[in-house]
């Protein structure tokens, strides 16, 4: 641990009803591999709670900032991905995440989010077993497995897949370019 993601800036996104260790956990082992971390929210509220309650005040808005600004997003699930996906610049962000190649980081019930940015469509991908289904329908080619990474797509399944899914997202960091181009 230490300094490897030095130079990074990640953007986790939120909304209401998300799931507390799918935000704050990736928040925490990002910030301690040297990265820096944004919350970005949809706009429509000032701080946002979960699926338990505890509040997250985002650094920035969706509509105050753009993907060429970070080298990566991460998406946490609960319920929150459902309402993400009904502001169009927060499915839009996704959508040029993936298309310029960033990491995209999607748990749990963060499927949706890439469903609604149309991106996981021939894709190998995971997710919640709940919303499987949609994935299925959207294209991906599902595997039941803790974290799936096909190319810059990193997909998991639930809280409990945590400590896989973040070392996958930060493999993925550590061997792209910062945003001004230079070799981390």
């Amino acid at each position: 641990m230490g300094q490897e993601l030095t130079g990074k800036k990640i953007a986790i996104l939120a909304e209401d009803l998300y799931e507390d260790t799918e935000l704050w956990y990736p928040y925490y082992r990002l910030l301690e591999a040297g990265a820096e971390v944004k919350i970005v929210g949809s706009g429509r509220a000032e701080s946002f709670k979960s699926k338990h309650d505890l509040p997250v005040v985002p650094d920035l808005s969706i509509d105050r900032t753009s993907a060429a600004e970070f080298d990566a997003v991460v998406i946490p699930g609960g319920y929150s991905p459902d309402l993400m996906r009904r502001k169009p610049a927060m499915v839009e962000f996704v959508r040029e995440m993936d298309k310029a190649g960033k990491p995209v980081a999607a748990i749990c019930h963060a499927g949706w989010m890439l469903i609604s940015a149309g991106i996981v469509k021939g894709r190998r991908a995971t997710s919640f077993f709940s919303i499987k289904d949609d994935m299925v329908a959207a294209g991906a080619r599902y595997e039941d497995e803790a974290v799936v990474v096909d190319g810059n797509l990193i997909t998991s399944r639930r809280p409990a897949d945590l400590p896989k899914f973040v070392p996958a997202i930060i493999e993925a960091l550590a061997r792209t370019r910062s945003r001004s181009g230079a070799a981390v």
